[in-house]
């Protein structure tokens, strides 16, 4: 396992995944072996441990996040990989088609770019008065530009859209610092391996900038976070462990195909929103799947 986030909430996630795997037969220590890896983020840190974990000739290898996928497949063309956290897994190169993978991998998606244009209306339902948005995205990848296409293509007029690099977290609080020295700003936090794995470093920073943000994944809104739109992560987990079972009984990655997300979640955390002054509509708590007092 090659995996993102190191918190108390990765390791939920984690533990999803090993008990499902367990529900289908597979015990680590008795019919398994499970090496695992955290990356964090760091694409020098998923370089060495994919190949520490294919010098160990897997059967399979769950990896999350494209950056994962990327190094399990550099280090080793041919081990299976089934994986979680890839927003354009063909855009990035990782598979031929969703419905015929074609390859060594396949897994789940953790959501199409058209999902990046609900979270500018929900930015501008919960927070009206937002005429400037700043969206936090790693152009680096495919998945930073796409997601940032996404929000352009349906900005409305009278939104003024920049861009914040997620690469370095002193660059990241400067930049901040600077767009809210203008009135009316609001935050879009894409989804990146920085944005997993520093939730809190952003939350906190709009929280001190008086900042409306959202944010595509729950665990940043139990970090302080204002609202998220998002899949269930921690579903994913689970539901990737059938595809291990299937191939550790013989199926191929190559035909399995990848699949997108069944279930999105809108949570709101009212603490962040008084924090900043701000009355969340009636409307949108009574749509909200789960309201953090």
């Amino acid at each position: 396992m090659l995996v993102n986030l190191t918190d108390a909430t990765g390791r939920r996630f984690v533990a999803g995944f090993q008990q499902a795997l367990q529900e289908l037969g597979w015990v680590d220590g008795r019919n398994a072996r499970i090496e695992m890896r955290w990356g964090a983020g760091d694409r020098e840190r998923y370089r060495k441990y994919a190949a520490e974990l294919a010098a160990f000739a897997p059967d399979v290898i769950f990896a999350a996040t494209t950056d994962a996928v990327v190094s399990v497949q550099q280090a080793s063309p041919t081990v299976p990989i089934v994986f979680v956290g890839v927003i354009d897994p063909v855009g990035s190169g990782l598979i031929t088609s969703m419905a015929r993978p074609g390859g060594n991998a396949t897994g789940f998606t953790i959501f199409e770019y058209a999902i990046a244009a609900k979270w500018l209306e929900l930015l501008k339902e919960i927070a009206p008065s937002v005429t400037r948005a700043a969206v936090l995205r790693d152009a680096n990848v495919a998945s930073g530009i796409g997601q940032f296409a996404a929000i352009q293509a349906v900005a409305p007029v009278g939104i003024e859209l920049s861009t914040i690099g997620l690469r370095d977290a002193n660059e990241v609080e400067q930049a901040i610092a600077a767009f809210a020295r203008e009135p009316n700003g609001g935050l879009i936090v894409t989804a990146s391996g920085f944005g997993s794995n520093h939730p809190e470093l952003i939350a906190t920073l709009a929280a001190r900038h008086n900042l409306p943000a959202i944010y595509p994944f729950r665990y940043s809104v139990s970090a302080g976070g204002l609202i998220c739109y998002g899949p269930d992560y921690a579903d994913q987990y689970r539901r990737a462990a059938g595809y291990v079972d299937r191939i550790l009984k013989g199926e191929k990655p190559a035909d399995l195909p990848v699949q997108a997300p069944t279930k999105y979640e809108t949570v709101v955390n009212l603490k962040a929103a008084k924090a900043i002054g701000l009355t969340v509509p009636h409307a949108l708590l009574a749509r909200a799947d789960e309201v953090i007092e």
